[in-house]
């Protein structure tokens, strides 16, 4: 009678009649397995607890010891009182475990907020200063752009530095050579002389 052949076939149809019958032969089969004693300790949620990794190591042998106590207090309903205080000397272990696995995570918190509000400090920084020689460029662009030194070859060389498209290579030899090239201007060494 405890063995019994499951037809997953019917029981995925989700026939009420079939489900039924499926969940009153796997009570029996847990009765007959534990003694048909409920196990009023079990707690799922702290079961299922991952923040205690001590309380999930000794998970199985505490349910299996709890299940005698369980089992020993039916049998001696006299002695009931002091096995009871026995078991409920788990919740405040699993209490404290808690405990300390909250204040771990507090200090995490706490450590991982003073490291974003240093990076926002530098974020801030590091914009205002961008914000700063952005403007810097934009005032040398629009100097540049004026009609009357449009048309300098060191408004070009400028222009040919503030609009480079390529970050690796370096426009600055282009500049010197649009510079150098132009009648009237005169070199870096003509100038010490």
């Amino acid at each position: 009678m405890l063995l019994q052949n499951i037809e997953v076939n019917k029981l995925v149809k989700g026939r009420p009649l079939d489900n039924l019958e499926f969940l009153q032969w796997l009570k029996r089969y847990c009765d007959s397995v534990n003694g048909g004693i409920m196990n009023e300790n079990y707690n799922p949620v702290e079961r299922r607890s991952k923040g205690c990794k001590e309380r999930s190591h000794k998970g199985p042998n505490k349910s299996s010891k709890s299940l005698q106590a369980n089992r020993l207090s039916s049998a001696n309903s006299a002695d009931g009182g002091a096995l009871n205080s026995n078991i409920d000397l788990a919740s405040p272990i699993g209490k404290v475990c808690n405990a300390v696995n909250e204040e771990h995570y507090m200090e995490q918190i706490q450590q991982l907020s003073e490291k974003i509000a240093d990076l926002k400090v530098s974020v801030d920084n590091t914009e205002k200063e961008r914000d700063f020689y952005f403007s810097k460029l934009r005032d040398i662009e629009i100097l540049c752009q004026r009609p009357e030194l449009e048309h300098l070859p060191m408004t070009k060389g400028i222009r040919k530095i503030l609009y480079a498209a390529d970050a690796k290579d370096s426009s600055l030899p282009e500049a010197n050579e649009i510079i150098t090239r132009s009648p009237g201007m005169f070199s870096v060494s003509d100038e010490a002389e």
